[in-house]
Order: structure tokens, then C-alpha cells, then sequence
């Protein structure tokens, strides 16, 4: 472990690969090169101290470079222990954001690296999960007076902060950037359908086709895994609490059931909920031999694990990710990535194509709060739709696409009532 007093990484040597890995996935991130180039010009950040918890890994690596380019103090710890990629977060150390964390890194280390992060006394937070707010709000509250706000990128994140915002504890804005429309519609359906299964085909090596996948929650994540297991040859089933997101599921023509009756027959369980215990000990007693169960939520809370491992007689690890539960009767259950975010700790996440919008979004957030902090009171907020309609734009006219304009004569009809039939 190589630690300085600006960073704790693996191994700094490693810095030559997370360079290139972050050099690779900027050459498909035009939106976020666009902002960058801005940024470079203005440095609208001279002088700002940024601290983010956020996927240590090549995408996030561009955004804080991004944003040390625009002028500001960056640092960073990691928002998940098996996300981190090593080479990655040495080369951002090379390229001077304080960083600190270490694939694998215990609940201690992830905490004491947060709190690092949190040292530099930052104006602004960006938060993957609502983790780095909590803690501020809890254990350094003498940051609060010199903090002007924060962005979310996560569901989850975005649910805690809420739920904050309605207890009267917060105590700075929050932008939730997870409510954007060019991240919700994107990120979280063709990024996490596709990162997702990307990290199930890396660690199992099995085939979809023909298996019958049960998809736990059928919010936006949710959609998109159904979407590509669907493509994928599978029977999709799916699996709600709320009414309207299950008769949708249903008219999208996937299976809709409760989790007794699709634990019976599911080959691949996926979660996507955002809540504790979806998948429990009535569950895992009905499951086939040999099913196999990943979390594509944030925190490793959807499945769980004390009950997986006070019914096994034996636990083992057949290949790397892959967690093998046997129960007494002797069937085999298996729990990929810990049941952790299964496209960041078997796989890379999401494309890049998808996070050039998100964290386009991250970047316009940070420059929202710096610009308008003194006039937004402790609640969550959503961006502007102009800056939602600019990050589409840009990814479009990247795309070779034009699109098209409404005519002098179609607005004025639009924006009239005197017309009907």
C-alpha cells in the first residue's frame, strides 16, 4: 500500500494503466469533452474545494480530472470496496486528486478514507449513495458551515436524501442529479441493463437463453435489465410491490409474480430495488439447485447474506465473484460479487457512452451549486431541463444526428389557446 498525505493507493506504480484506461474511455465521452474544454477556458473552479465518493474506476477518473482542470482542489474516496480499480485511482493520485482508496478495503478503511477525503474542508460534495452526506451530517459537522451543497448520482442516494430532507436534518442543498432526465432514462436503463448483465456473463460464463430470470423491482434500473435479459433468450419474470410499475411490467410482456412464487422457478435472480431483503430465507429454501442471485442496487442489502450463510452447511468459492452456498438438502445457491453492485465489482460499469451524460450532469451540478449556492435552502433539487436539453443536444450532434425545429408558425400555435377545433 503506497500512502502519502495526499493519497492512499495499492500501488503508485500502477499509474501507467489507469492512464490508459482513462485516456481510452475519454475518446468516446464527447459531452463531457465538451464541458471540459469550457471549463479549461473559464477554470470556474479556481479556488473550490470538490470532494466526491464515487466508482473509482476509468469514467469517474475523466470527471475529476475534469473538474481539477476547471481549477478546483479535488479529492476522492471510493463509494463501493469492490468497484475501485487500482491502476485507476494511481493515476488520478499521479495527476494530483487526493485519493484514497484500495479495491477490497474493509468497512474501517472505506470510513477512515472518507473521512481523508473529507479533509480538505470541501465547498462542494459529490456523492454516489448519499454516504459522504451522511457522514457529514453525523460525524463532521464542522464542515457544514463552509459547505455549499451537493449532487447525488444514485436512486438510492436520492431516496436517503430525501427521506433526510423530510426528517429536517439536512443542512445544505442537494442537486439530484439521478433525477435528470438525461441520467434516469439513460444511465439507469441502458447503462445498468447492459453493465449489468455484462458482469453476470464475465463471472459465470453461462448462457441466458433459455433460462427463466426473475428481475427483482422494475423501476428504471429494473426496466433495463428486463430489456436485455429479454434480448438475451430469456423468460423474464418480474417482481414488484408497487401496482402501476407491475401492470406495466406485465404490458411490456414480461411475467409479473411475488417472490415465493418466482423463487420457485428462477434460474438468475437479479435485484434492482433500492431496499433490504428482498430475497430471504422463505426465499432461498424454494430455489433451484444451482440458481444464481446478483444485486444490481447500490448498497449489498437486496439479498441476504446472514440468511444465505446460516442456512448453508458449506460455503465455498468456485471461481473468482462467485460465492457457493450449500444447503443441507444439498442444493447449491450461488451469490456473485458479495452481492455487491454487480457491474462495478465483476465488470467495468457502465459504457462510457452512458456515463459521458451522467457526469456531464455531475459537472453542470458542481457548477450549479457554485454559481447559485447562496440562494437554495436545504432541500433536494433537480437541474434545470436547460441543462438536461443541452447534454442531449451535444450527445446528438456527437451522434451525427440533427433534429428537427419548429417553425415561427408551430410555436405561436403551441403557445396559444384561441385555436380549436
Amino acid at each position: 500500500m503506497d500512502c502519502t498525505r495526499d493519497y492512499c493507493v495499492k500501488d503508485i506504480s500502477l499509474a501507467p494503466s489507469g492512464e490508459k484506461k482513462i485516456d481510452w474511455v475519454s475518446r468516446f465521452m464527447p459531452v463531457l469533452q465538451t464541458i471540459r474544454k469550457d471549463f479549461e477556458e473559464k477554470r470556474p473552479f479556481e479556488g473550490v474545494r470538490i470532494a466526491a465518493t464515487l466508482h473509482l474506476e476509468m469514467k469517474t477518473a475523466f470527471l475529476l480530472l475534469t473538474l481539477k482542470a476547471a481549477g478546483a482542489e479535488v479529492s476522492a474516496a471510493a463509494s463501493n470496496p469492490l468497484s475501485t480499480q487500482d491502476d485507476v485511482v494511481a493515476a488520478l493520485a499521479k495527476a494530483g486528486v487526493k485519493v484514497y482508496a484500495i479495491r477490497g478495503e474493509d468497512r474501517e478503511q472505506y470510513y477512515e478514507f472518507m473521512h481523508k477525503a473529507l479533509d480538505i474542508e470541501p465547498n462542494i460534495i459529490i456523492d454516489d449513495g448519499a454516504d459522504m452526506v451522511s457522514t457529514v451530517l453525523r460525524e463532521r459537522t464542522e464542515l457544514i458551515d463552509g459547505l455549499w451543497g451537493a449532487s447525488e448520482e444514485t436512486t438510492t442516494g436520492v431516496i436517503r436524501l430525501r427521506a433526510m430532507e423530510k426528517d429536517g436534518v439536512l443542512r445544505f442543498p442537494i442537486i439530484a442529479v439521478n433525477d435528470s432526465y438525461t441520467k434516469y432514462l439513460f444511465d439507469n436503463r441502458y447503462g445498468t441493463g447492459q453493465s449489468t448483465w455484462d458482469g453476470i456473463l464475465r463471472t459465470t460464463n453461462l448462457l441466458i437463453a433459455g433460462k427463466n430470470v426473475v428481475v427483482v423491482g422494475y423501476g428504471w434500473c429494473g426496466r433495463g435489465i428486463a430489456m436485455r435479459a429479454r434480448g438475451l433468450g430469456a423468460t423474464v419474470i418480474v417482481v414488484e410491490v408497487d401496482p402501476i410499475r407491475a401492470l406495466e411490467a406485465r404490458m411490456d410482456g414480461f411475467l409479473v409474480m411475488n417472490m415465493m412464487e418466482a423463487a420457485k422457478v428462477g434460474d438468475i435472480f437479479v435485484t434492482s430495488t433500492g431496499d433490504i431483503n428482498c430475497i430471504r430465507r422463505e426465499h432461498f429454501e424454494v430455489m433451484k439447485d444451482g440458481a444464481i442471485m446478483a444485486n444490481a442496487g447500490h448498497f449489498d442489502v437486496e439479498i441476504s447474506k446472514p440468511d444465505l450463510e446460516s442456512l448453508a452447511v458449506e460455503i465455498s468459492e468456485p471461481r473468482p465473484n462467485i460465492t457457493e452456498y450449500r444447503m443441507a438438502d444439498g442444493r447449491r445457491l450461488y451469490l456473485l460479487a458479495e452481492g455487491r453492485l454487480v457491474n462495478l465489482a465483476a465488470a467495468d460499469g457502465h459504457p462510457a457512452e452512458i456515463m459521458d451524460m451522467s457526469f456531464a450532469l455531475q459537472a453542470k451540478a458542481a457548477e450549479y451549486i457554485l454559481n447559485n449556492h447562496e440562494r437554495l435552502e436545504p432541500k433536494v433539487y433537480v437541474l434545470p431541463r436547460e441543462i438536461d436539453e443541452m447534454v442531449a443536444r451535444i450527445k446528438l450532434a456527437s451522434m451525427g444526428i440533427k433534429i428537427e425545429e419548429l417553425t415561427e408558425e408551430q410555436r405561436k400555435y403551441l403557445e396559444s389557446w384561441e385555436h380549436g377545433t
